[in-house]
């Protein structure tokens, strides 16, 4: 399920912004349903999805099958939690989302995993993950990089 926490709004937005929590909501209830074709579906036909692993899956088919694979082995009863932390526009039809997210089974201990969605509108109307890139966030290595080299530090959590 995903959660917006971010606090700026575009004004006329908010159907664009609701559609893009949709997707994204919806792409999660796919991933618990261990729904490969389903959640492949949540991505334009030449989508690229980049995992925290390093892999790069390539269209929608391929994002599909390949998550059904995942579901039926090493992910299998797994949910994902996705929380949106900024949400900007580039345009009418295009838009960024960054994201806190953790695949899990049960309740999450943490959001410890990252992610930047490119979503675009299609000709059809509708909001389609074109690109995502994940990975986890190393808390300790932030830290350590805060305290040595305090510019570092992004002025926004």
């Amino acid at each position: 399920m995903t959660a917006d926490t971010t606090h700026s709004t575009e004004p006329g937005r908010e159907a664009d912004r609701a559609a893009v929590r949709a997707l994204l909501d919806s792409s999660c209830r796919a991933w618990g349903r261990g729904d490969g074709a389903g959640y492949g579906r949540h991505f334009t036909e030449d989508a690229t999805d980049v995992t925290f692993v390093g892999t790069v899956y390539r269209g929608g088919d391929e994002i599909g099958r390949a998550h059904q694979a995942l579901f039926d082995s090493f992910l299998k009863g797994t949910s994902l939690t996705v929380e949106i932390v900024d949400l900007r526009f580039l345009g009418a039809d295009a838009a960024v989302a960054v994201t806190r997210g953790e695949v899990h089974k049960g309740r999450p201990k943490r959001l410890g995993k990252l992610a930047t969605y490119t979503i675009a509108r299609g000709a059809d109307g509708a909001w389609r993950i074109a690109a995502v890139q994940k990975t986890r966030h190393r808390r300790l290595m932030e830290a350590f990089s805060f305290r040595s080299q305090p510019a570092t530090r992004p002025s926004a959590p």
